[in-house]
C-alpha cells in the first residue's frame, strides 16, 4: 500500500500499527523530509574513518560480491570508480544528533524494540544485493534515488559462501523509486534489492528482535550471575555398584531434585531482559563530562536541562530504571522526572527533582550518560 500521511497522526499510526507492523509493507511519499539533505558524501566519508562507529564498503553484482571493513582512510575512497559500490555506517544514533533524532520519529515504537540507525551511501548501480532482514526496518530515503524491488517470496536460501546474506533466487513482485523523504516500511523476513538511481543515501532503521534462543541464554546466565544455592550433594546411604564407572540411577534422581531447586521470579525476568536491552552497543565509550562539583551541576541542569549522551540507552519498568546494561531502583518520588528523561531522553529547565534523583543524575554526569543542554530547548 502506499500513502502520503498515515504515519502524521495518531490516528495514522494506530491503523499502521493494526494493519502494516508486522504484517505487510508500506510505501509512505514524503514522510520526512527533514532526512533528505542531512548527510552527504563527505559526511560518509568522514564517519566511516572513525574507530568508534562500524563501517563496510561493498563492491559487486550478481553472485559476485566483495566486502571490506573500516574503519578507512579517506584515501581508500579516491581509487574507487565512479559506479556501482556501497557505504555502509552501523550505529550512527550514538554519534550523530540527526540520526538519533530521525530515530526518535519512531517513538510510537516502544524503544525495547529500537536496535540502531545505519546509512548507505551509494553511487549510481550501488547495491547490496537482494536480502532480508530478520527485523523491522523503515528505510528512509537521503539525498538522491533508490529503485527498490520487493517481494513476500518464502524461499530464502542465500548464495553459499558470500560475504553478505544475498538471495540465491529472487523474484520481485513490486518496485517503487524512492527520492528524498519517502519512506518504506518492511516487515522481517521481506525479501527487497535497492540499487542507486544516482548518487543516494539512505536510511535504515531497524528494531532489533532477538530470539527464542537469544533470550533463553541471556536468562540462563543472569541467573547463574546472580544464583545462591546452599547445601552440597551427599549421598549417606550409599549402597556397592557392580559397575564403578556407572552413573547411578540413585545419583541421577538427587542431582535432579538439586537442579529442579533453580527458580527464577518475574522480577528476575523483569531485571534480566531490562539490562540486556540497554546494553551499550560493542564499543562504546561515554565521554566524561566536565568536572563541576555537584551543586554546579544542580544549577545548570535547571537552568539549562540535561539531556541523554548519544549512546546512552535507558529504559522503565515501575520502579526500576536501567540505563546502560545498569539497574536502580527509585523511589516514587523520583519515577516522574526519569520517567520523562527516559521517554523524551531530556529533562526540560526547571523539572523538579527531588535531592535523591538529583544526586543520581550527578553520578550519571560524571560516568558520560547525560549531557547539560548546551541552550535552552524549546518547550
Amino acid at each position: 500500500m502506499m500513502t502520503d500521511n498515515l504515519l502524521e497522526s495518531r490516528t495514522g499510526i494506530e491503523k499502521f500499527l493494526a494493519d502494516f507492523w508486522q504484517k505487510k509493507p508500506l510505501l509512505a511519499r514524503d514522510a520526512l523530509a527533514a532526512a533528505a539533505n542531512t548527510l552527504d558524501r563527505a559526511s560518509m566519508i568522514e564517519l566511516a574513518c572513525r574507530d568508534d562507529v562500524e563501517s563496510r564498503l561493498v563492491t559487486g553484482a550478481r553472485r559476485v560480491w566483495h566486502v571490506e571493513r573500516g574503519p578507512f582512510r579517506k584515501r581508500d575512497f579516491a581509487r574507487l570508480p565512479r559506479r556501482g559500490w556501497t557505504l555502509l555506517v552501523n550505529g550512527l544514533e550514538t554519534v550523530l544528533p540527526a540520526a538519533r533524532a530521525l530515530q526518535q520519529q519512531f517513538s510510537f515504537i516502544p524503544y525495547a524494540r529500537h536496535d540502531d540507525v545505519m546509512a548507505s551511501y551509494a553511487t549510481p548501480g550501488g547495491s547490496v544485493g537482494p536480502h532480508f532482514d530478520s527485523y523491522d526496518v523503515f528505510l528512509v530515503q537521503g539525498m538522491g534515488a533508490r529503485r527498490w524491488q520487493i517481494s513476500s517470496q518464502r524461499d530464502l536460501r542465500l548464495i553459499a559462501g558470500a560475504p553478505l546474506k544475498i538471495l540465491n533466487r529472487f523474484r520481485p513482485q513490486r518496485a517503487w523509486t524512492l527520492h528524498g523523504g519517502d519512506l518504506l516500511y518492511l516487515p522481517p523476513r521481506y525479501a527487497h534489492h535497492g540499487v542507486a538511481v544516482d548518487e543516494c543515501i539512505t536510511w535504515s532503521v531497524g528494531f532489533r528482535a532477538p530470539d527464542r534462543q537469544e533470550m533463553a541464554e541471556q536468562l540462563l546466565d543472569f541467573v547463574r550471575d546472580h544464583l545462591r544455592v546452599a547445601g552440597a550433594y551427599c549421598d549417606p546411604g550409599l549402597k556397592l555398584q557392580r559397575h564403578p564407572a556407572a552413573i547411578g540411577k540413585d545419583m541421577l534422581r538427587r542431582i535432579k531434585t538439586m537442579v529442579e531447586a533453580v527458580r527464577w521470579t518475574d522480577a528476575d525476568v523483569q531485571r534480566c531482559l531490562g539490562e540486556y536491552l540497554t546494553e551499550p552497543r560493542p564499543g562504546t565509550v561515554f565521554t566524561r563530562a566536565r568536572r563541576v562539583s555537584a551543586a554546579r551541576f544542580a544549577e545548570l541542569a535547571g537552568a539549562r536541562g540535561i539531556r541523554l549522551a548519544l549512546p546512552t540507552r535507558m529504559l522503565t519498568c515501575g520502579a526500576q530504571i536501567f540505563i546502560n546494561n545498569e539497574t536502580v531502583a527509585v523511589r516514587a518520588t523520583a519515577a516522574k522526572a526519569l520517567h520523562e528523561l527516559a521517554d523524551t531522553r531530556r529533562l526540560l529547565p526547571g523539572t523538579r527533582t527531588d535531592a535523591a534523583t538529583r544526586a543520581l543524575l550527578y553520578q550519571w554526569y560524571q560516568a558520560g550518560y547525560i549531557d547539560i543542554e548546551l541552550s535552552q530547548p524549546t518547550r
